[in-house]
């Protein structure tokens, strides 16, 4: 066990309680979490929702073995204000880690590193590290398993009788989920065994039957006598850290030439596929306030059997009752189920499946002429307004070295971009500020602008948003090198962070996050100062449709509208010049439906090219003032 690990704040919101779980379903979680990785890392403080919870009410029935204090929300750190619960923040008040996906990951992680014996816990974080990592914003599974289930059950638990007659389609999307084939790293061993274990299994069927003297053999009756699954076996060997039996992994020679597209699928054992993670953490007290209510108004479960057997597997996971206990979650025995065909069809019907709408038309073929030409026979063409400080620049070589953007171990060719790149920021940001005012450097990466930022004007306060951690801590380590007091860092996707700012900037906000964030602005009525870039991963999510604009949508479609976009990202230095003309003609009425967008929220918007146009082949900034 490691000494001296940083003592950390964890803070989670109290609304109430209901039956043995607090609300809101993400606080249960967290605490659930804490109780099966055995964490007591973190010093735990329960935030009322309401004037009218008392400290008894938030602090009685919580997990017997955590030290839980009271505090409101007044009294929270600065940082943490600005951010959506549940937030963890280091001693300093600086570095904030907020939102369920990446709280749960920091506990994780923290108890690994406390403790390296604890490897059963690292596992949870699943294949590379990757388990709710993407940001919800754009991995629907995240946002399934982080926003889209819990208030889907919260909201289940307090309608009335006669509301919540139906199974939510979130519950409903997680039973499709489950019934999907298993895609995992190293599948097609696991699918050659499977083959391997049912051929030897329909043999040994055979023999048996042959000895009971039967004649009633057929075929398709094989498969009554099922052998232990192989899925079930492979995911409680690694969870029992056991390796599967030389016999399992000894492939005969007809299984190893049997063709992948010819192999058996693989079956969902846990929510992500065959191991157990974080995501089966996150799912359970929901799920089980969920059936809890089902049974308790007499509903069956016939239409969820998936989700039944997932239950009742993941009890099985060594540790989860016992944290359940801990937590006061008396979890339920519930009995094997066989779906009823024709009512689970009904059911799966109205289960919108979002992948297919929103990119139904994201199959196309052609070029952008004819897509331009339609515009421009409507009057609509790109349009940049002049630069209003075209020759600005920073003195670089005056500025203290963690300043450069070449202390984020790049190439001296880039670092120079980065720096063109920075002047044109930060010229636009620096005739935008004024002292007092709070400026946001969103999708932040290692800190290039608001390092910048903060260093030239102090008298602002700066606050880095980024999803990626690492990027994170190497920025925080510059501005702890550079003695900054002005400089805030948030790991969190972006609708987690919902404080007051004046100005929001981003560099490269890839695809989408530009619309995101023009909307933080907007909805602030703060100006910015955005560069987009990835125009080609743009595409209609559960928040955005494309075009942006009225003008836009009255004469493009979503398909058309889609080809600007793929065409926006062809504007690499090594092209045809032709070609990234029409690339950057296409970034910039991709850009121009945005301005339109945003223009009319009751914004003054420019589009403008940065100067050198060198410096990036996505060269465009918006400049926004409301």
């Amino acid at each position: 066990m490691k000494d001296c690990v940083t003592e950390e704040h964890l803070y989670l919101a109290f609304s109430h309680q209901y039956r043995d779980s607090i609300f809101p379903l993400h606080t249960s979680i967290s605490l659930f979490l804490l109780s099966y990785c055995d964490c007591k890392l973190f010093k735990i403080f329960l935030v009322p929702t309401g004037e009218d919870v008392g400290d008894q009410c938030v602090t009685k029935n919580l997990p017997g073995d955590l030290e839980v204090h009271s505090v409101s929300r007044c009294q929270l750190p600065e940082v943490v204000q600005s951010c959506s619960l549940p937030a963890v923040v280091v001693k300093d008040g600086k570095f904030c880690r907020a939102g369920l996906s990446v709280v749960s990951r920091h506990i994780i992680q923290k108890t690994y590193e406390a403790d390296p014996s604890k490897k059963d816990v690292l596992e949870l974080l699943g294949f590379k590290k990757t388990c709710l990592k993407a940001c919800a914003e754009v991995s629907q599974w995240t946002r399934l398993c982080e926003i889209s289930i819990p208030l889907a059950v919260e909201k289940f638990l307090t309608a009335s009788p006669e509301h919540c007659q139906a199974v939510p389609l979130d519950i409903l999307q997680f039973e499709r989920k489950l019934g999907e084939p298993v895609r995992v790293h190293n599948d097609d061993k696991i699918r050659r065994q499977k083959l391997q274990q049912q051929k030897a299994g329909a043999k040994a069927a055979v023999s048996a039957l042959a000895e009971e003297a039967t004649n009633e053999l057929k075929a398709g009756e094989v498969h009554e006598h099922p052998c232990p699954s192989l899925e079930l076996s492979v995911a409680f060997s690694k969870l029992l850290a056991q390796e599967a039996s030389d016999a399992v992994n000894r492939e005969a020679s007809h299984i190893r030439r049997t063709k992948t597209s010819d192999l058996p699928v693989l079956d969902h054992i846990f929510a992500e596929g065959l191991y157990f993670t974080v995501a089966d953490i996150v799912l359970l007290p929901c799920i089980h306030q969920f059936l809890v209510s089902s049974k308790k108004q007499g509903r069956h479960l016939v239409n969820l059997p998936l989700i039944s057997a997932w239950y009742r597997r993941v009890q099985e996971v060594p540790g989860v009752k016992k944290a359940a206990g801990k937590c006061n979650m008396e979890l339920l025995q519930l009995p094997d189920l066989m779906s009823a065909p024709e009512e689970q069809a009904q059911d799966f019907s109205s289960v919108p499946d979002e992948l297919e709408e929103e990119n139904e038309d994201s199959h196309f073929i052609g070029g952008p002429r004819p897509t331009m030409t339609k515009l421009m026979e409507n009057g609509i063409e790109a349009k940049f307004s002049p630069h209003p400080c075209p020759s600005w620049t920073l003195d670089w070589t005056s500025l203290p070295s963690a300043v450069s953007p070449g202390e984020g171990k790049m190439s001296r060719d880039r670092a120079l971009r980065k720096q063109q790149q920075l002047n044109n920021l930060v010229a636009v940001v620096t005739t935008l500020a004024k002292p007092g005012d709070v400026i946001v450097d969103f999708c932040s990466g290692g800190g290039h602008v608001g390092i910048v930022l903060a260093h030239m004007m102090p008298s602002c306060q700066v606050v880095l948003i980024e999803n990626k951690e690492l990027s994170l801590i190497r920025a925080k380590d510059r501005s702890d090198e550079l003695g900054l007091n002005n400089i805030w860092f948030i790991q969190a996707n972006l609708d987690y962070f919902n404080g007051t700012f004046n100005i929001g900037v981003a560099l490269h906000a890839c695809g989408v996050a530009t619309d995101m964030v023009i909307e933080h602005c907007i909805r602030a009525r703060a100006a910015f100062v955005i560069s987009p870039c990835c125009y080609g991963f743009i595409q209609n999510t559960a928040k955005f449709k494309y075009p942006r604009s009225h003008q836009f949508k009255e004469i493009l479609s979503y398909k058309e509208h889609m080809i600007l976009c793929r065409f926006a990202d062809q504007t690499a230095v090594q092209l045809p010049p032709e070609r990234r003309l029409i690339g950057k003609q296409c970034m910039g009425l991709v850009d121009l439906d945005r301005a339109w967008a945003a223009e009319e929220q009751n914004y003054s918007v420019q589009v403008i090219s940065m100067e050198p146009e060198s410096c990036s082949p996505k060269n465009n900034m918006f400049v926004g003032t409301p």
